[in-house]
């Protein structure tokens, strides 16, 4: 077992930790204030291959492994968790839903668009209604001769207001349950797709989100992906990765806490000696370090996993892990700060609104612990 990252994976990092330090740190607090990213940093991006990074090289992507995908999140994550997380929606689950199921006319019509950045993909699967439960859907895809009509709303969807492709998820059978749930890809410019006003959130500001809905929105029937009835199946195998991404986003954001934390720490001088040298100080960066690395750990074994086989507990253990570790370590590093890490002068306020969300999206805590337990093997533990 070799806990030593390869060569392409540290690459992958350095490269990400570079832009994130050059490119989104010194604009990571006007992002948050303007709740928006400027459309040059996802030119940039897209110019670097982030928007390919898990697609083959005959579609024009970088052809990554998971891991070496991870370790680029966590590095742009730590730099603005708002920018990473459109990047981490668009790979791991809007291009691998085309890739990994789409017919091959809709893989060569679509998906070196999207390693380029000119097609921006967001995932519709959450709806007013249902969310932990998706196999609850309500929006409907009717067919008709010549393709199916979607109506219904889809809710908190990431980056929608940069998509240029949206993956859908839909009844096409409504006395069938989740077994009769169909995924579809979905032009932005689809008379009948509407979308709604940016969601004023509590953290990850930069990143658009919103409402969209389809009103008698027709589409052909090769924006069909995989058969009809496998969608459910197909968002399950999706989440799967973007939870290892989201994984990767919650690491970010502890890392860059952390970080504060300790600089903090030792600069700040209370009682005349930095507050470093004070055993509770020293403590609460000890078991912040130490939560940050058992859950990188389990990340790197799920991105590892995920290349082999289903991995499904893993990245559920890896999610929730993480997740909860973030909340955690923002909150350690606000207390650490005192009063100051109370406003915005200083980044840890960020991070401690940015981290709530990463034990909400992609399954909240709660389902983690629900496929956790239902892929729990004896003889496996």
């Amino acid at each position: 077992m070799d806990f030593i990252l390869g060569e392409d994976q540290q690459l992958m990092a350095e490269a990400a930790r570079e832009f994130a330090e050059k490119k989104l740190m010194p604009i990571a607090e006007k992002m948050d204030e303007d709740e928006q990213v400027p459309q040059e940093i996802y030119d940039e991006l897209a110019e670097l291959g982030y928007f390919g990074m898990l697609l083959p090289e005959e579609y024009d992507g970088l052809e990554l492994d998971t891991l070496s995908y991870t370790c680029a999140m966590e590095e742009l994550a730590r730099g603005s968790a708002g920018v990473m997380v459109g990047i981490s929606v668009h790979n791991s689950l809007c291009s691998q839903a085309v890739y990994q199921f789409g017919s091959d006319k809709l893989k060569k019509k679509y998906l070196e668009g999207m390693a380029s950045g000119e097609l921006f993909g967001s995932y519709c699967l959450s709806e007013p209604g249902a969310g932990t439960d998706a196999g609850s859907l309500k929006a409907t895809a009717d067919e008709v001769d010549d393709g199916y009509v979607l109506n219904g709303t889809k809710s908190w969807i990431t980056s929608a207001g940069h998509a240029g492709v949206f993956i859908v998820f839909a009844l096409t059978d409504k006395a069938a349950g989740d077994k009769g749930i169909s995924c579809f890809i979905v032009e932005r410019d689809t008379p009948g797709l509407n979308l709604g006003a940016k969601e004023k959130k509590m953290g990850i500001k930069p990143s658009d989100t919103r409402e969209v809905s389809f009103v008698d929105c027709k589409i052909p029937k090769e924006n069909l992906i995989g058969t009809k009835g496998e969608g459910f199946k197909i968002a399950l195998i999706l989440l799967d990765n973007g939870r290892i991404g989201i994984a990767a986003q919650a690491l970010g954001i502890a890392q860059a806490a952390f970080e504060e934390a300790y600089k903090y720490a030792h600069e700040r001088e209370q009682f005349g000696q930095p507050i470093a040298n004070f055993q509770a100080i020293q403590f609460k960066l000890s078991d912040m370090a130490i939560k940050i690395e058992a859950s990188r750990l389990l990340v790197h074994k799920a991105a590892f996993l995920k290349d082999k086989s289903r991995a499904s507990k893993e990245c559920s253990m890896a999610k929730l892990s993480a997740s909860e570790t973030a909340n955690w370590v923002a909150n350690q590093a606000v207390q650490i700060h005192g009063g100051y890490g109370y406003v915005k002068e200083y980044p840890v306020e960020r991070y401690f609104r940015d981290a709530r969300v990463t034990e909400i999206y992609e399954g909240t805590s709660e389902a983690q612990r629900m496929v956790i337990y239902r892929n729990l093997d004896r003889k496996n533990l």
